[in-house]
């Protein structure tokens, strides 16, 4: 039997459309308040559409105002829009107690057979679990939605591993252990890209329903960038006004298809790394201000200690992808850790590219082979060497030497972090090339601009380092 992301996928691989028109008879747009009016008024949507849709997504509330009229308007444009091949999504946003979740499920799927439905999550699985039974069916559970007051509860913190979080990232990490019969998906506003980029990276493998781009004024290449899966897929684009108040809702349709295939071609693989990286870097106390003496004795108002990258399984593997997108733009055989803080980097890299690795050691050994790089290798390979964070450069030379010894040839290095004190420079003059994730310079407008990091604490680090 297949689930209903099966079916929903055939669907967009059919229709070459990520496109969920939304059927929304606001009473303005309307010639008369009622259910009849709102009945043609989506019908006359649905056929001019549906070639550019995957899906389709009435609103329940605009029928349920018309009374019993209104509920069979609604059955009326779910079998029509069903009739096409497209998915039908029912907006309802149900949420209640299991036996009341039942009685939901049953007029929902069975009596105006929906295919899917939104839900709130809030009253936990006992209310979802009545929707989940026929995998056929689907739920789009509300995580974070597009409307301004949704931070009001939806960015609440919760404390778990890896530290603090807001509260839907762990809406769409019980999604993802509620999806056994691969029907749950979740409900994320494409006007908040950085939120869908957290939560793509804490459910990589979910379908989103992203509302927001036309009339609410969401950007769709941000939002593809932020939420699509690493496959192209997992993200359904919902326009309802953008469509149906269009002059040609036929060629209006028929555009947005168009751009969510060319913003698909067009996105930026690695957005989910660097939209979360510098929050996370705060949040594990990787980067810390206040009043720090470093290891030549000068006072710093920054200090950066990237080995706390261990503590959160989930932000070291935004690293590795931030890393490996860089890589795949260089010529290697090897990758080489600098020991320390690159070692757990460097397994995580290697892990995530399938790239061999190696390291020097900080001493060879006295015993056994008396190797002074593990690993396997031979003479004539090329490594690109990592590390953590290049401050002047010169300790990178030691480690080099080593791999250069054996008669490996290094060309590249990679950081996460170039505090931009000279060591690019210091690098090129030693024939090697420099490339970073971040240097602190961009880190430091990131943090000022999100209201991150103090005003006064930034501009003190920005001091310190051109000084």
């Amino acid at each position: 039997m297949e689930s209903f992301f099966s079916r929903l996928e055939n669907r967009v691989r059919e229709t070459n459309s990520l496109l969920c028109v939304g059927l929304d008879p606001h009473l303005e747009d309307i010639p008369l308040p009622s259910a009849d009016a709102a009945r043609d008024f989506c019908l006359r949507l649905v056929d001019l559409t549906s070639s550019s849709a995957a899906a389709f997504k009435p609103n329940a509330a605009f029928f349920e105002q018309f009374g019993a009229a209104g509920w069979d308007a609604l059955s009326d444009v779910i079998a029509a829009a069903k009739s096409t091949g497209a998915l039908l999504l029912l907006d309802a946003k149900r949420g209640d107690i299991a036996s009341t979740a039942r009685a939901y499920a049953r007029a929902i799927f069975d009596t105006l057979d929906a295919d899917a439905v939104t839900l709130s999550p809030y009253l936990g699985y006992d209310s979802i679990e009545p929707f989940l039974e026929d995998p056929q069916k689907g739920v789009f559970l509300l995580c974070k939605t597009s409307n301004p007051g949704s931070d009001d509860i939806q960015n609440l913190l919760v404390r778990g591993r890896g530290g603090e979080y807001p509260l839907y990232e762990e809406v769409a990490r019980l999604a993802q252990q509620w999806n056994t019969r691969g029907n749950v998906g979740l409900v994320v506003g494409a006007t908040q890209p950085e939120a869908l980029a957290r939560v793509r990276a804490a459910a990589p493998n979910l379908w989103f329903l992203a509302p927001g781009v036309g009339a609410q004024g969401a950007d769709l290449q941000t939002a593809l960038n932020a939420g699509l899966r690493e496959d192209g897929m997992g993200m359904l684009i919902s326009v309802s006004r953008g469509i149906s108040r269009a002059e040609d809702p036929a060629r209006a349709a028929e555009t947005i298809r168009e751009e969510i295939r060319a913003g698909i071609a067009a996105r930026t693989p690695n957005f989910t790394a660097h939209a979360l990286l510098p929050e996370r870097l705060l949040s594990l106390g990787c980067v810390r201000f206040g009043e720090f003496t470093l290891k030549s004795g000068k006072k710093s108002p920054i200090y950066i200690d990237l080995r706390r990258l261990v503590a959160s399984p989930r932000t070291m593997s935004l690293v590795a992808k931030a890393y490996a997108e860089i890589l795949r733009t260089l010529d290697f055989d090897l990758l080489a850790a600098l020991p320390y803080a690159a070692l757990p980097i460097g397994a995580a890299v290697s892990l995530e590219g399938g790239w061999p690795l190696i390291y020097p050691r900080k001493e060879t050994k006295s015993y056994g082979t008396k190797a002074s790089i593990e690993g396997v290798y031979r003479a004539g390979q090329r490594a690109v060497v990592l590390d953590d964070l290049i401050t002047t450069g010169e300790s990178k030379l030691e480690g080099i030497a080593k791999l250069t010894d054996a008669g490996l040839s290094v060309e590249d290095i990679v950081v996460l972090i170039d505090r931009q004190s000279g060591g690019s420079n210091f690098m090129a003059e030693h024939g090697y090339r420099l490339h970073s994730v971040f240097t602190l310079p961009e880190l430091l407008d990131i943090w000022e601009t999100s209201g991150a990091v103090s005003r006064k604490d930034i501009a003190a680090a920005r001091i310190f380092l051109e000084s």
